[in-house]
């Protein structure tokens, strides 16, 4: 399989799994907000293929998603795209500059603020055209709910990112579907491994939280 075609197939396969990341794992959080994990794949793909691929398969699900499960019809689609891609591209764009432990937990984290800032710029511009609420009931809304709600998403993807990047990547170079790193740092991981395992707990019970379960 030449380089080109195995691009093509890694696109497709985490395009997939994105998917069905996103049918299986959405969760309502607040108002008509919810979380699903697609993200991961998609910034995954990004960290492995570049941070133009973590765009296309940010479209390629978005518009799969809109005409399936989705009832937002475009607009949906529109901040699908920008919510995944500022934070997939930004993370992927700095892994690309720093290919280095480091560098990708920057990369995510610099995602997360990324994808914070655009989602709050543009549920103010568009939550009142396709929800009917009035602009300063949604202005409102910026802080109590879609500011933390952002940043729930953002640490939620970053902690699975971390904890599932080396062994889908592992998983697939044994099976010679991604050409093996010379760039990378190996080294112990428990660091990280406990850090996205903490990132991840704080941010489940803040939505365990904010659904009034606990």
């Amino acid at each position: 399989m030449n380089q080109k075609t195995q691009r093509i197939a890694l696109i497709g396969m985490f395009c997939a799994i994105a998917y069905a990341l996103m049918v299986v794992g959405r969760v309502p959080v607040v108002l008509f907000l919810k979380y699903d994990p697609k993200d991961v794949m998609i910034v995954i793909g990004g960290f492995l293929l570049g941070p133009f691929a973590s765009f296309i398969i940010s479209v390629v699900v978005s518009f799969i998603e809109m005409i399936s499960a989705s009832d937002t019809g475009i607009i949906g689609f529109i901040m699908n795209v920008l919510s995944s891609c500022s934070f997939a591209c930004t993370a992927a764009f700095i892994y690309k500059k720093k290919h280095t432990k480091s560098g990708a937990m920057l990369g995510l984290f610099a995602g997360c603020g990324v994808m914070v800032m655009v989602m709050l710029l543009w549920n103010y511009l568009v939550t009142p055209i396709y929800m009917g609420y009035p602009r300063a009931a949604v202005a409102e809304l910026l802080l109590p709910a879609f500011l933390p709600f952002n940043l729930l998403k953002g640490g939620l993807n970053t902690a699975i990112a971390l904890l599932f990047y080396k062994p889908v990547v592992t998983a697939l170079r044994k099976a010679k579907l991604a050409l093996p790193s010379t760039a990378e740092q190996t080294g112990d991981s428990k660091g990280v491994i406990v850090f996205s395992l903490f990132l991840f707990a704080t941010c489940a019970v803040s939505v365990l939280v904010m659904k009034g379960i606990i």
